[in-house]
């Protein structure tokens, strides 16, 4: 909910109220708003039963097919969007193969990104076996954009269950291994001031990021008596979609991105004078996806730009700096700061890789009988779901 939706409150005149009061207001609204949607109210507010309650929107819905995903890790560009084996995402190279990432987005535990559990001191909305899930904590995931009421709070509900079920098979994630997770990122984007900058354009702290990791390694880690990943399996992965894992020749550029030729030409002079790429790509750049980034690309093949674009970038010797050459969206100056040779890869240097996909789909496929099972055993109290199970009995007409 945005900030907007809270001034719509209306406050009777002579009268004040105080933040954790309108916090209150508005996840009783919010509330009631998510049970007359699952029973089917009318303008009204009249409750009207349905045949079938409609579920919520599908937050995750994976429609950003041109997103490039590092094999082995999610892109924290990307956070909120999550690979399946029936949706695989492109690699680097920009070439697909049907494993899923090795973090699994959030999607096995919490179903979208969920800020740390605090402890609040408010009513209760939830409790999983005696653990209250308090007000104050769900509604600050309710504000989140696209989050539903029941969506967030059965999130809320599975982070709990994995936290308990950990305790009691004791099993801890090493800070360590985390780190190893955030390291692939930092690999991935080329320095920690981009994969820092990366996250701050997702939205998402590094705290949230390494919170995620550590519960979807816990998760591997309770399902892991179930998993198996064999040799045998690996090579037929590998085998399978050796093409993929080949790495065909890259570079890496950093641009500048303006709208008339005069200006790239300018931008030009300055740098032969002596000026910095970087700054001149923070203050100068149309490019909103790298001028934060001091205009740096990453690395691309060939096929992944206009065609003008391409044929100057792999014609540049490293720190060389093109001319001004014509896109469709204005002119653009190239530096070029690194190459990769074409690389065939072997199956030693992907078995790990590999591997970690096969845990990650075995997981993706396990983990819904998993967390139904726990459920079972449980006891939970929710108070959206819960109400409205009460309306639709205390509404139900009489045969």
């Amino acid at each position: 909910m945005e900030d907007k939706d809270k001034k719509e409150l209306e406050v009777p005149q002579g009268e004040e109220t105080t933040d954790q009061e309108t916090s209150e207001k508005v996840f009783e609204e919010t509330a009631d708003q998510e049970r007359q949607a699952l029973l089917g109210a009318n303008e009204e507010g009249q409750v009207e039963v349905a045949e079938e309650p409609q579920p919520n929107a599908d937050v995750l819905a994976d429609d950003d097919k041109d997103a490039v995903v590092n094999p082995g890790y999610f892109d924290p560009a990307n956070l909120a969007i999550p690979t399946s084996p029936e949706n695989p995402r492109p690699t680097v190279s920009g070439k697909v193969w049907p494993i899923v990432s090795l973090v699994l987005a959030a999607l096995l535990i919490v179903v979208l990104i969920v800020q740390p559990l605090g402890k609040g001191k408010s009513e209760a909305v939830a409790t999983v076996n005696g653990v209250k899930i308090s007000k104050d904590v769900f509604y600050d995931e309710l504000t989140a954009p696209g989050a539903g009421a029941e969506t967030v709070l059965d999130a809320l509900i599975k982070k709990e269950l994995v936290k308990q079920e950990a305790e009691k098979a004791k099993i801890t994630i090493p800070e360590a291994d985390i780190q190893k997770e955030i390291q692939g990122y930092i690999d991935y984007y080329g320095s920690e001031e981009n994969y820092k900058l990366a996250l701050t354009q997702s939205g998402m702290t590094e705290e949230v990021l390494r919170k995620t990791i550590g519960e979807n390694l816990t998760l591997t880690k309770l399902l892991e008596p179930q998993i198996t990943v064999t040799d045998e399996q690996i090579k037929e992965i590998f085998d399978t979609y050796k093409a993929s894992f080949d790495t065909p020749e890259q570079v890496r550029t950093s641009v500048i991105l303006v709208a008339t030729e005069a200006e790239a030409n300018d931008i030009i002079k300055e740098l032969e004078g002596g000026a910095d790429f970087a700054e001149l790509a923070k203050s100068k750049s149309l490019d909103t996806l790298t001028k934060d980034m001091g205009g740096d690309t990453n690395f691309y093949g060939r096929g992944e730009k206009e065609t003008a674009v391409e044929e100057a970038a792999f014609k540049l010797a490293k720190d060389e700096i093109s001319g001004a050459i014509k896109t469709t969206e204005g002119y653009i100056v190239i530096k070029l700061t690194d190459r990769k040779e074409a690389h065939e890869a072997t199956l030693e240097e992907k078995k790990e890789e590999i591997r970690k996909g096969l845990v990650s789909q075995q997981v993706s496929e396990l983990s819904a009988a998993w967390f139904e099972d726990v459920r079972s055993k449980a006891t939970i109290t929710n108070t959206l779901t819960d109400k409205a199970d009460e309306e639709v009995t205390t509404e139900t007409p009489s045969e």
